[in-house]
């Protein structure tokens, strides 16, 4: 009996002999897909670079630009390469097959570097902070240096630099301290039960008057913000410029507290009774007085 004849896939010729290459088209597709691959840089530098004065001279923001400018860049030079490896002769299905296995490969080995870049898009394009900022992200304070694709920039105010993952600063809450042009400013004092809360209430308006830094509009306001067994305290509001907002604080604190003091308005003192009994088993009394402290937040 005759055994069924087995059909088998030709393997592809691999020619041994260098004669039969032909050498000058093989220089020339490379020779081209060479010259593809400068002029193709070249040019899509050019139209980065163009791109990003078009922006600036449409007064858009310089991070935004210039993000804009570099992904155009990246999208030209990937064409590019794709162009070149089409003119020596590379399959751009295969091509394409093995950069998406490789793009996956790498995408979940980077997948914490790829949160930060997504990140990076994301302060990028909706802007909750720009450069110039003063921010509280992640649990740390600063002005905003720079906001890179991977990490954002902070410089502190002793000039110390702090460099956070992208990733940080979106999956926590942001306070931009200087988004506003203006500022509140809220000083507290505490009086005792017997001061005269009229005078002390013209006292705090005529400091916050005083201070040249302080906004007339919204007006000054003083409010009865707490009142205690041994104390009242008095809540005085002001604005200022967010820009004058230090300066303007410092000054109204010691406007705030020189009034007082010459009014003869000065801090109350709690009175704390410790009871102790000696070995007669004697009730002592002791009392230790402390100062009621004045407290001054910020808005």
């Amino acid at each position: 009996m005759a055994t069924p004849a087995t059909t088998t896939a030709a393997a592809p010729v691999i020619p041994t002999d260098l004669s039969k290459i032909d050498w000058i088209q093989l220089a020339q597709d490379w020779g081209a897909a060479l010259a593809i691959v400068l002029i193709g840089m070249w040019l899509a530098k050019r139209v980065s670079n163009g791109l990003r004065r078009v922006n600036q001279r449409a007064k858009m923001d310089g991070t935004l630009a210039g993000f804009l400018s570099n992904v155009v860049y990246a999208v030209l030079l990937v064409v590019v390469f794709v162009a070149a490896l089409e003119k020596i002769g590379v399959p751009m299905t295969s091509a394409l097959a093995v950069l998406g296995t490789a793009g996956l490969a790498i995408g979940l080995s980077l997948k914490d570097s790829l949160s930060n870049i997504a990140s990076g898009v994301m302060l990028i394009v909706l802007r909750p902070f720009r450069d110039g900022d003063y921010v509280q992200v992640a649990g740390q304070e600063g002005t905003v240096e720079e906001i890179r694709i991977f990490q954002t920039r902070l410089r502190t105010a002793d000039n110390r630099l702090i460099v956070l993952p992208n990733s940080s600063i979106t999956t926590a809450p942001i306070i931009n301290i200087t988004a506003r042009p203006q500022r509140r400013i809220d000083v507290s004092v505490t009086l005792g039960l017997g001061d005269d809360l009229g005078r002390a209430r013209e006292l705090l308006l005529e400091a916050a008057a005083s201070v040249p830094l302080v906004l007339k509009d919204p007006a000054p306001l003083v409010q009865v913000g707490n009142l205690g067994e041994a104390n009242i305290r008095l809540d005085l509001f002001v604005w200022s410029s967010t820009a004058d907002y230090g300066n303007a604080r410092s000054a109204l604190l010691e406007g705030v507290r020189s009034r007082l003091t010459a009014a003869g308005i000065a801090t109350p003192v709690a009175s704390l009774q410790v009871h102790l009994q000696n070995a007669a088993n004697k009730p002592l009394a002791l009392d230790v007085q402390r100062p009621a402290q004045n407290d001054a937040g910020q808005g």
